[in-house]
C-alpha cells in the first residue's frame, strides 16, 4: 500500500513542478498539497474504504482547480493548462469512477459526477457517465430525461436525445413525465428549425443541401408523442401539463386545439368533474378569455375594469367549485389563484383592494367551512399582520390550535403572533401548546419558549423554564435542550456557574457529542485553562462516545501534547485505551491519524 501511494504522489510531481515554476503556487504551498494528498491518499488505500473518504478527496482536488482557476485569473498566466489542469481533472475521474464503482447505488454520487463534468466542459466524459449511469439506474425517469436534455441543449443532438426518450418509454411506457418532456423536446427542435430556416431565407440563401420537414416543423413529430401518450395516460392532469407547453409556441394552435378537442372543457366537466385540478383549469381559462375589442386605444382605466371583469368570472367559476367539490384541495386551488392575483403587480390601488379583499374572504370561507388546509393558516395570518388586522390574527391563531390541537407547527405559528403582538397571553399559551402536546415532538416550542424568555423575562425564569424542557421533552429531544441550556448558562453566568450546570446535566442521559465538546471549547476560552478539568470533560466524553468516535481520542491526544499543563507521557496510555474501546474499521482510521500526527501531517 506504501509503495501504491508513494507512486501516486510521485505522479504529481510534474504537475506541482509547473505550479511553482510558473509562480502560481509557492514552495511552502506545494508541501502543504503534498502533505495532504499524502493523508487523502492514505485513506482511499486501506482495506475498508469509506466513501466519505473518496467524496472529500474530490472536493479537496476540485478546490485546488478552482483556486488555480483564481489565480491565473489575477496574473493573466494561461498557459501549461495540460500540464497542471487536464491532470488534475484526470485524477478526479478517476476517483469518481473508483468510488462509482464501489457504490453503483448511490444516485447522489453519480449526479456529483455528472454536475462535475459539466461545470469543466467535460462533454466526452460526461456523455460516458451518462450512459453508465443508465445502465445502472434505468428505473429512474429523471435521469433519462437530464440525459436527453443535455443531448438537446447541450450538444445540439435532436436525434440523440430522441433515442433517449424512446429508451426510456421502453423502460416507464405510462410515464406522464417523460411524455411531457419528450413532448417539449419534439416542440423545441420544431422552433429551432423554423428559426434556422427563417434565417436562411432571409440571407436568401439556397436551401437545396438543408431537409426542412414540413412535418416537423408544423410539430407533427410533437403530436405522434400526445397521441401515443394519450392513449396510455388517464387523467386530467397530464393533458392540461400537455397543453401548457403548447401554448408556449407559438406555432401550436392546431395542437392545442387537437389536445383541448380531445380533453376540452365539455370533456373536462363530465369526464374529471370530480377533479380539482379541472376546475381550476376552467377557472383560469376566464382571465385568457379577454375582451375582443382593439388593444390599441384603451384606457388605463378599462383595463383595470376589464381585468377586474374577468377575476370576477375566474372567482364565479371556483365558486361553483368549492360547492361542487368540497374538499380541502379545492379551496387550495381557490386561495393559490387568489394569492397569485394579490401578488401580482399592479399601479391600481382599487384592482389590488378588491384582490386583498377576495383573498381574505375566501379564507374566511375555507376555514368557516372547516376546510382550510393547515399550512394555509400560516399564510393567512401573515396577511392579517401585514394589514395590522390584530385582533382578526389573534382569533385565527386560537381557532387554528383548536381544529389542529395536535400540530407542533400551528401552535408556533400562533405564539408566534402572540409574541410578535407583545401579547399577555404568551406564557399561557405556551401552556396549553405543552399541554395539548404532551411530550412526543414539543422541541421546536420550548426551543421557541426558552429564546422568548431570554429576551423578556428574568435569568430565574429562563433557567426555570429550561429545567422544566429537560424532563417534559423526551430523552431523545432533552439532548438538545441540554446543549441550549449549557450555551445560555456561559453566556449569563460565566464559567463557574456552567461548571456546575455542566455535572448537574452529567447526571441524566443522554448527551450529544458536540454537548461534551462545547464544555471543552468553553474550558479552552478561559483565561487560565485548567488541565484537569479539560481531562474530567474529555474523560466523561469518551465514556459516551469513545468506541464510535476516533477524533475525540485523537484531539485528547493533542491537547496532552499541546497544553502547558498537558502531560506528554499521558498519550501512551490514551492511544492503548482508544485502541481497546474503538470499533471496526474505526481502529484502522484512529491508527492512521494517529501516524500523521507523529509525523507532523496532522
Amino acid at each position: 500500500m506504501a509503495e501504491r501511494i508513494e507512486q501516486r504522489l510521485e505522479d504529481r510531481v510534474p504537475e506541482l513542478e509547473q505550479l511553482e515554476r510558473v509562480g502560481l503556487f509557492t514552495r511552502k504551498e506545494i508541501k502543504a498539497v503534498l502533505r495532504r494528498a499524502s493523508a487523502l491518499e492514505y485513506k482511499i488505500q486501506r482495506r475498508a474504504l469509506r466513501k466519505e473518504d473518496f467524496i472529500n478527496y474530490i472536493q479537496y482536488e476540485i478546490n485546488l482547480l478552482e483556486l488555480i482557476k483564481k489565480r491565473r485569473a489575477r496574473t493573466g498566466y494561461s498557459f501549461k493548462k495540460d500540464e497542471i489542469e487536464i491532470s488534475i481533472l484526470h485524477r478526479i475521474h478517476s476517483l469518481f469512477n473508483r468510488a462509482i464503482g464501489k457504490w453503483k447505488e448511490d444516485v447522489q454520487l453519480w449526479l456529483s459526477h455528472v454536475a462535475f463534468c459539466k461545470q469543466w466542459n467535460a462533454k466526452h466524459q460526461l456523455s460516458k457517465v451518462f450512459s453508465s449511469m443508465l445502465a445502472i439506474h434505468p428505473d429512474k425517469p429523471a435521469l433519462w430525461i437530464m440525459a436527453a436534455k443535455w443531448e438537446m441543449e447541450t450538444r445540439l443532438s435532436s436525434e440523440n436525445a430522441r433515442h433517449l426518450f424512446l429508451r426510456a418509454l421502453r423502460f416507464h411506457p405510462e410515464c406522464p413525465k417523460l411524455y411531457q418532456e419528450y413532448f417539449r423536446m419534439e416542440l423545441m427542435n420544431a422552433e429551432k428549425q423554423r428559426k434556422e430556416k427563417k434565417e436562411f431565407e432571409r440571407a436568401k440563401m439556397d436551401l437545396g443541401e438543408f431537409s426542412y420537414s414540413e412535418e416537423i416543423l408544423n410539430g407533427e413529430m410533437a403530436r405522434i408523442v400526445y397521441r401515443d401518450a394519450a392513449q396510455k395516460i388517464k387523467g386530467v392532469e397530464f393533458h392540461l401539463a400537455v397543453l401548457s407547453i403548447a401554448k408556449l409556441f407559438d406555432f401550436t394552435q392546431d395542437l392545442q386545439k387537437e389536445i383541448l378537442e380531445r380533453y376540452g372543457v365539455f370533456s373536462l366537466q363530465t369526464t374529471f368533474a370530480d377533479d380539482p385540478l379541472t376546475w381550476d383549469y376552467m377557472a383560469r381559462r376566464e382571465l385568457e378569455l379577454g375582451s375582443l375589442q382593439s388593444t390599441e386605444h384603451i384606457t388605463k382605466q378599462t383595463k383595470v375594469s376589464e381585468m377586474t371583469q374577468r377575476e370576477e368570472r375566474c372567482s364565479a367559476v371556483f365558486e361553483e367549485a368549492v360547492k361542487a367539490v368540497p374538499t380541502e384541495d379545492m379551496w387550495k386551488y381557490y386561495i393559490t389563484f387568489c394569492l397569485e392575483r394579490y401578488n401580482r403587480k399592479t399601479n391600481s390601488e382599487e384592482l389590488k383592494q378588491k384582490r386583498l379583499e377576495r383573498t381574505l374572504s375566501v379564507f374566511n370561507k375555507a376555514h368557516e367551512s372547516s376546510l382550510l388546509p393547515e399550512a394555509l393558516y400560516k399564510q393567512w395570518l401573515q396577511l392579517l399582520l401585514e394589514f395590522n388586522l390584530f385582533e382578526k390574527a389573534t382569533e385565527v391563531g386560537e381557532a387554528a390550535t383548536k381544529r389542529f390541537s395536535l400540530s407542533g407547527e400551528t401552535w408556533q405559528m400562533r405564539l408566534q403572533v402572540l409574541i410578535q403582538l407583545k401579547s399577555d397571553d404568551v406564557t399561557q399559551c405556551f401552556e396549553e401548546a405543552i399541554k395539548h402536546m404532551k411530550s412526543q415532538g414539543t422541541l421546536p416550542i420550548w426551543t421557541l419558549w426558552v429564546e422568548w424568555s431570554e429576551g423578556m423575562k428574568s435569568k430565574e425564569d429562563t433557567e426555570a423554564v429550561y429545567q422544566r424542557s429537560l424532563h417534559a421533552t423526551t430523552r431523545a429531544e432533552s439532548v438538545t435542550m441540554k446543549e441550549k441550556y449549557l450555551d445560555w448558562t456561559y453566556r449569563n453566568s460565566g464559567y463557574k456557574k456552567v461548571r456546575r450546570v455542566f455535572t448537574s446535566l452529567c447526571e441524566n442521559g443522554p448527551f450529544s457529542l458536540d454537548f461534551f465538546r462545547k464544555m471543552i471549547q468553553i474550558a479552552k476560552e478561559q483565561e487560565s485553562c485548567n488541565m484537569l478539568h479539560l481531562r474530567e470533560y474529555y474523560e466523561r466524553a469518551l465514556r459516551e462516545f469513545g468506541s464510535t468516535d476516533s477524533d475525540l481520542w485523537l484531539d485528547y491526544i493533542k491537547e496532552e501534547l499541546s497544553h502547558p499543563q498537558g502531560k506528554p507521557e499521558n498519550c501512551g496510555s490514551i492511544h492503548w485505551r482508544a485502541m481497546k474501546m474503538l470499533q471496526g474499521d474505526l481502529v484502522e482510521d484512529f491508527v492512521s491519524k494517529y501516524t500523521l500526527l507523529q509525523t507532523g501531517h496532522l
